[in-house]
């Protein structure tokens, strides 16, 4: 794959010390996430996994500095979330594209420039942004509006807009849920091939356990309640990935243990 951006930042260690926080639900409070400590190093890919409403999508917002914690602390390449976020560190990926209706693929892809007074030199020179929608397969589509494309179009642009920030690190929020299952593979192994080539630390909320394994170097399994880890699997699949690995004995040992510790963390 040809270089989609000419300046990025190194990845960066994101550290997670003893964090908690709790909302507040019916008058009582609620543990979104209890005591938790994790840390991804510089360039790593960790998948977040774990039952609906276990707080995975928590722990992103308060990595990217969106929620304050009420106990513990965060470092970003040993800075608060909010320097981190002020700095341009994060690229965030959600569930739905979050396109803007009235932009083009072209110009959604260059929204985190746009909207900055003076863009930063992270961003992806304009001569990349060809090479970059070319990447992720939609050349040809720089004009189009929003309406225009699919579902796994949509979220082809979402993707390229968070690489051509060139953040050091992408939090990844259930990004290809409501794709179908043959999209939804390949926007994996898109994803996978972009990753490759610079590295960003990644930290990636699903699902889906083949998904957890296949694009991870580490699955993190979290308690149904409060985002405690109840696993941390070291997957072991060389790089790069590619589909064929899924029919691997590796793989569907790895598979199977994540399975195992989903069902032993449900509520009974």
């Amino acid at each position: 794959m040809a270089t989609i951006v000419q300046s990025r930042r190194a990845a960066v260690e994101v550290v997670v010390s003893g964090v908690t926080k709790d909302f507040v639900r019916r008058g009582a409070p609620l543990a979104a996430v209890s005591d938790l400590d994790l840390a991804v190093a510089p360039g790593e890919f960790v998948s977040v996994i774990g039952p609906s409403g276990s707080g995975k999508s928590t722990i992103l917002r308060l990595i990217a500095g969106l929620l304050e914690p009420d106990a513990g602390n965060i470092k970003v390449g040993g800075r608060s979330p909010g320097q981190a976020r002020l700095e341009k560190t994060f690229g965030f990926v959600p569930q739905t594209p979050a396109l803007l209706p009235w932009r083009t693929v072209a110009e959604n892809i260059t929204t985190l420039a746009d909207v900055n007074p003076v863009a930063p030199r992270q961003f992806a020179e304009r001569e990349s942004i060809a090479t970059l929608m070319t990447a992720v397969g939609l050349a040809g589509s720089a004009d189009l509006l929003p309406a225009q494309l699919s579902g796994g179009m949509q979220q082809r642009v979402s993707l390229a807009r968070a690489f051509a920030l060139g953040a050091p690190v992408l939090l990844m929020d259930e990004p290809f849920a409501a794709l179908d299952e043959i999209t939804r593979c390949d926007m994996r192994y898109l994803l996978l091939d972009l990753w490759q080539e610079s590295r960003p630390t990644v930290l990636f909320v699903t699902h889906s356990i083949p998904e957890a394994v296949i694009m991870a170097d580490r699955v993190v399994v979290v308690s149904a309640s409060g985002a405690q880890i109840t696993t941390d699997e070291c997957i072991r699949l060389p790089r790069p990935r590619s589909e064929d690995m899924e029919d691997s004995d590796t793989f569907l040992r790895h598979v199977q243990r994540i399975r195992s510790a989903l069902r032993a963390g449900r509520p009974q």
